[in-house]
C-alpha cells in the first residue's frame, strides 16, 4: 500500500483537490482509500442509538455494518491515534492519500491559496515535494496549478508509486 499526504492550512482546499484527483485515479482503474485527520471534536454517533450505546457503556470498538458499507467507531480516549495504525485498519488498496498529518514523514503535496494569507509549510518539512497553489511559492519551489487536476493526478502517482 502506497501512501501520499495532501498538506495544508483549513481553506486551502485540500478536501476539494482530493475529491477533483479521486476519480481520474480511478478511472485508471486504482483502488485508492482516504485518511482524513480532523482537529475539531467530532462524532459520527448519536446518544441514545445503539452504538453510541455500548461505547458509553465501555466498548472500546463498535462495527457498524449494512449489506453496503461499515463504519468502525473506535474510542481513542486518552491516546490519539497513529497514522501508522489507521493505515492497518484499511481494506487492500493501491494508494491512500492522507489529508492532514502535517508532520508525518510521508511524500506530500502542499496545497496553499493566497486568500488564506497562511504561511508555507515547505520550508519546514522535507516530505514536500511540490506545491498545488493559486501563487508561486517563494525561492523557486515547485508548483502546480490548482486547477491542473490531470497534472496533479499525474504527480501524486509518480511520486506515490515510484
Amino acid at each position: 500500500m502506497k501512501v501520499f499526504g495532501i498538506a495544508g492550512y483549513s481553506g486551502s482546499g485540500k478536501t476539494t483537490l482530493i475529491e477533483r484527483v479521486l476519480p481520474l485515479l480511478a478511472e485508471r482503474g486504482l483502488k485508492v482509500a482516504v485518511i482524513k485527520h480532523t482537529h475539531h471534536d467530532f462524532d459520527i454517533d448519536r446518544p441514545g442509538k445503539d452504538s453510541w450505546r455500548a461505547r458509553e457503556a465501555g466498548a472500546v470498538a463498535v462495527l457498524l455494518a449494512s449489506d453496503h458499507r461499515t463504519a468502525l467507531l473506535t474510542e481513542h480516549r486518552n491516546t490519539p491515534p497513529l497514522l501508522e495504525d489507521l493505515l492497518r485498519k484499511l481494506p487492500p488498496c493501491d494508494l491512500v492519500l492522507v489529508e492532514g498529518y502535517k508532520r508525518e514523514a510521508i511524500p506530500k503535496l502542499e496545497v496553499h491559496r493566497a486568500e488564506t494569507a497562511k504561511p508555507w509549510l515547505f520550508p519546514d518539512d522535507p516530505n514536500i515535494l511540490a506545491t498545488a497553489s493559486d501563487v508561486d511559492p517563494p525561492n523557486g519551489f515547485p508548483r502546480i496549478d490548482l486547477d491542473a487536476i490531470q497534472q496533479l493526478t499525474d504527480f501524486i502517482l509518480n511520486h506515490a508509486l515510484s
